[in-house]
């Protein structure tokens, strides 16, 4: 039935294509150095959209025109397509999402092992909590409500999301450290066949965040193969980034053959100083995967530092049980004798984040909720530690303790000459890896990752302007066509008769990215024009505040209609 829809909105796309000599187009682009997203060479050309869609490019005339942008000779090209967004929360606090769409990000996919669905049992309690931070409450159970939501507000840009084997495991097992049972694996494997059939895009994983590390390859590969029968995709944070990655990518190359399933590794690094240098042995492991017939592929932010959760220093198994057993662990002087000692000491089976950097000057504090620790923002913990003439591991632990282990922190752990050689690979896209924000509101009050508001401007400024590592067609293709065709996103990525309207005008000696470390809240400059299906968001380099855009579907997902319909069949067999 999806793959229905998509044909009937290309037929309609064409009847208006074939009409468009009798009705004016909604929006007409002149002037324009198109980049269609393919990799190919700019050309000139004029972009007619209709109803949403584009239905001709050439030399068009304006008379024939509700709206005509002139483009001025600028780099007119697709949307951008932000391979891991994060922002299924924020996007209900502001849907405009203003850090995206200055970034030219018309399209998200979002579920890192964690989702926003199914919401029940443990899965419901941490997403409560997790929702309290933006003063959301928790209104849905499933992703057909999920998306309802999103709908009924409106969205400033299109939104897919996986369904994550972290959320499965909480809805299930709960935060406890064991195995899952025969039966267990059962209900989540049914709960992964209901999200897909509700709309997500396939299952991910987050498998260094517990309780995700608790779960064998064997319980991965049966949930990525009911993905992989809805036609869906299995993208990664995979078990190790760091010492233990050469194993790590070998599970997840053993879960792809297996579940017979296309892979998407996120954030693809070699992370801490023992590995710098490694990932010339990672892009030939990945390329002799794919000469063996597997669809691995992957992405990156390009920025040496990772955010992550502070709590991913502390071994997995202070996390049995937990966020509350946690913080009863921080706070017993043996349990946390035992953390340090672990901290302490390289690991292959753990990515021990304190062993990957240079020292505390590396981990600098992000996003913290107790009010009491707002002035640490900001501030590393070797910073803190001096001022306050303590321990810095103690510092970070402590600071664990009294924000409910729930702070976030940046870790300056990788080489630029490992990040660069990731990014150049023909197979990797872009990922933002950060949920949308503001320089306002509560989403103003906290501090990211530079990369939340500046990662597509900073590669089109530093790897295409200035170091001339990717030329501009590729960084776009690599923007669009590419993640497009990984999410099987066939109706976007390139600017084509018949498909949406996903649309950035741009000047590529000008875009800039400004967010820094220090100062993360600055919004990007340089789109004059971002539409979304056919929509302008952005308007002569100004936000509109329009929500055109759309809840992207998966592959496998069934209408109501058609749900009640096999609900039926089932009833009369």
């Amino acid at each position: 039935m999806h793959i229905r829809r998509q044909i009937a909105a290309l037929m309609l796309a064409f009847v208006a294509t074939a009409n468009a000599g009798q009705r004016p187009y909604d929006v007409l682009i002149k002037n324009g150095h198109v980049i269609d997203g393919s990799g190919s060479p700019w050309y000139a050309a004029d972009v007619g959209i209709l109803d949403g869609h584009i239905v001709a490019i050439g030399k068009l005339e304006e008379k024939n025109a509700a709206q005509v942008i002139d483009a001025h000779d600028q780099i007119v090209a697709p949307g951008f397509v932000d391979m891991l967004g994060q922002s299924e929360f924020s996007i209900l606090v502001d849907p405009r999402l203003p850090s995206k769409i200055y970034q030219g990000i018309t399209t998200e996919i979002t579920g890192e092992g964690g989702s926003a669905a199914p919401a029940t049992g443990t899965a419901a309690t941490d997403l409560r909590v997790d929702l309290s931070h933006y003063g959301l409450d928790l209104n849905w159970t499933d992703f057909a409500s999920y998306f309802a939501r999103l709908e009924q507000q409106g969205i400033g840009i299109n939104l897919g999301s996986y369904v994550g084997a972290t959320t499965l495991r909480k809805a299930v097992i709960g935060n406890d450290n064991r195995t899952a049972t025969a039966d267990e694996l059962l209900r989540m494997r049914s709960l992964v066949r209901t999200a897909m059939q509700q709309g997500a895009r396939g299952v991910s994983t987050s498998l260094e965040y517990a309780p995700a590390p608790y779960a064998s390859t064997e319980e991965l590969i049966a949930l990525a193969q009911e993905a992989s029968i809805a036609g869906g995709i299995y993208a990664t944070h995979m078990r190790s980034e760091g010492d233990g990655i050469d194993t790590a990518l070998d599970e997840t190359f053993r879960i792809a053959r297996e579940a017979k399933i296309p892979v998407e590794i996120w954030h693809l690094k070699t992370g801490g100083k023992s590995n710098w240098g490694h990932m010339s042995t990672v892009v030939g492991k990945i390329n002799a995967a794919r000469s063996e017939g597997l669809d691995i592929a992957a992405d990156t932010y390009a920025y040496t530092a990772w955010f992550n959760d502070m709590s991913a220093f502390v071994p997995p198994w202070a996390h049995d049980g937990g966020k509350e057993k946690l913080l009863d662990r921080l706070r017993d002087p043996v349990a946390r004798a035992r953390i340090k000692a672990d901290m302490l000491r390289s690991s292959a089976e753990w990515d021990n984040e304190w062993q990957e950097v240079a020292g505390p000057e590396g981990i600098l504090v992000g996003v913290v909720h107790n009010p009491a620790l707002k002035p640490l923002q900001g501030r590393t913990i070797k910073e803190i530690a001096d001022e306050r003439r303590a321990d810095p591991m103690d510092v970070l632990l402590d600071i664990l303790a009294d924000d409910q282990a729930s702070s976030e922190c940046a870790v300056f752990g990788m080489n630029e000459a490992d990040v660069s050689l990731a990014l150049i690979q023909p197979w990797t896209s872009v990922n933002n890896d950060s949920s949308g924000a503001s320089i306002e509101g509560i989403l103003g009050s906290f501090h990211p990752h530079p990369r939340a508001f500046g990662t597509f401007p900073r590669i089109l400024r530093k790897y295409v302007r200035d170091e001339h590592k990717l030329s501009l067609e590729d960084a776009i293709r690599k923007f669009t066509s590419l993640p497009a065709s990984r999410m099987r996103l066939a109706d976007r990525g390139m600017l084509k008769i018949g498909l949406w309207a996903d649309v950035v005008i741009f000047d590529p000696e000008t875009i800039s990215d400004h967010a820094t470390f220090a100062e993360p809240n600055q919004l990007s400059t340089g789109m004059d024009w971002v539409l979304v299906n056919g929509q302008p968001v952005i308007a002569h380099g100004q936000m509109t505040g329009a929500r055109p855009g759309h809840v992207l579907r998966g592959p496998g997902y069934l209408a109501p209609s058609t749900n009640l319909k096999n609900k039926q069949k089932k009833d009369l067999s």
